[in-house]
């Protein structure tokens, strides 16, 4: 059971290489971001559950007693999500964000109550360094976070302490709970999620995703990556939808195109593996260059935007090599970074000068685990520990 504060965190996930593809049984490589959701659980003694999403402005509470009624009527079926946002006091007037955030941990902490007991009174802080509603695994992040603290808090997991480390982690076998956990969590925010974005949350790293199943990169180089939002909203349904539709009409020349895309992945998992082994300058031309020709074959099963060939546009000026990343259409571009901190400065300004929004980071992350405060930035102390 909780005895102390935890801190945990998630990473968010971009996908490198095989958007669209992966439908149809081709490989996928999705790359743990250095972007992380942070979350702060600590028991309580007022008889309350709390949580606190500073992200969105929404903060809720519930009387424990009020929960455990609730948990003797609460079975974890879909159709009694109208009951949960009855019971959420979750309107029209509220904001998606708002009101599936709160859906989502309201319906962890019941599922997870009723099978592993009641979880005690707790307040709860996420923060997140992931822009919502980008295709960057936020809700993900999230869902894994709320899994991890709430297992932990119930005892269904236990606490891994090593006191001479900063970061520890979870064992496999507790992984996968949270996996399996996380991914119910994705299911009442998104319906019907593939379960990429939770397996990169928890597992991390470099994950190859095919038919189902996904494998992990044994070994991941650092790379440094820019990543661009366009602020151009698309639907991932609409998309994957012309995806199909296109192949059907011209199946003798989409599938080669879907085949070329596969290759890229098993291509870029190959140099990615052989560059954590020996780093060195001469394998970014060849990412380079499988980014223009996937580029180029996303732009041809008709998931390009031309806010995203202005990305790629604006970074080629500067030596740089971009892609979309996820559903297209719209949504983020990742960016390839070289070791030159003048061409980078470069290229953000330029890119911000078009409207866009632009992070830096890097690919690898390690998936869900727990922090010492010493391991934690100013900014997510702050976050936790308001002065």
């Amino acid at each position: 059971m909780l005895a102390k504060p935890l801190t945990l965190s998630a990473p968010g996930k971009a996908i490198l290489h095989g958007e669209h593809a992966v439908v149809y049984g081709k490989a996928a490589l999705a790359v743990a971001l250095n972007l992380r959701t942070f979350l702060r659980i600590k028991p309580s003694n007022n008889g309350k559950v709390l949580i606190h999403l500073p992200n969105i402005g929404t903060s809720v509470n519930w009387e424990t007693f009020r929960l455990r009624t609730l948990l003797t009527v609460f079975s974890g079926n879909p159709e009694q999500m109208d009951a949960l946002k009855e019971f959420a006091g979750i309107t029209t007037e509220l904001s998606a964000a708002e009101s599936l955030g709160t859906l989502a941990f309201l319906y962890l902490y019941l599922s997870i109550s009723a099978k592993y007991g009641q979880i005690p009174s707790v307040e709860i802080v996420v923060w997140s360094e992931l822009p919502t509603g980008t295709g960057l695994g936020s809700s993900a992040a999230y869902s894994v976070c709320l899994a991890a603290a709430l297992l932990t808090a119930c005892g269904a997991i236990g606490c891994p302490v090593e006191t001479e480390k900063s970061i520890v982690r979870w064992s496999e076998e507790e992984m996968d709970l949270i996996n399996r956990w996380a991914f119910r969590g994705e299911q009442v925010i998104h319906g019907k999620p593939s379960g990429v974005d939770n397996s990169v949350a928890t597992w991390g790293g470099v994950l190859r995703f095919q038919s189902g199943k996904f494998t992990s990169l044994k070994r991941v180089p650092t790379l440094r990556i820019l990543l661009t939002n366009t602020k151009v909203s698309r639907s991932t349904k609409i998309l994957v939808a012309s995806v199909k539709d296109k192949i059907l009409k011209f199946p003798a020349i989409m599938n080669p195109v879907l085949a070329s895309i596969d290759a890229i992945s098993h291509e870029c998992e190959s140099v990615l593996e052989a560059m954590a082994v020996s780093p060195s300058q001469e394998y970014y031309p060849v990412l380079e260059e499988l980014f223009d020709i996937n580029q180029h074959h996303l732009n041809v099963i008709g998931v390009g935007h031309s806010s995203l060939d202005n990305v790629c546009r604006v970074t080629a000026t500067h030596g740089l090599h971009s892609k979309l990343t996820g559903a297209g259409g719209g949504g983020c571009a990742i960016t390839l970074l070289r070791p030159d901190p003048l061409m980078v400065e470069a290229a953000r300004q330029d890119l911000s000068a078009c409207g866009f929004e632009c992070w830096e980071t890097s690919i690898g992350a390690p998936g869900i685990c727990l922090h010492s405060l010493s391991s934690l930035k100013a900014e997510v102390l702050h976050i936790f520990n308001p002065v």
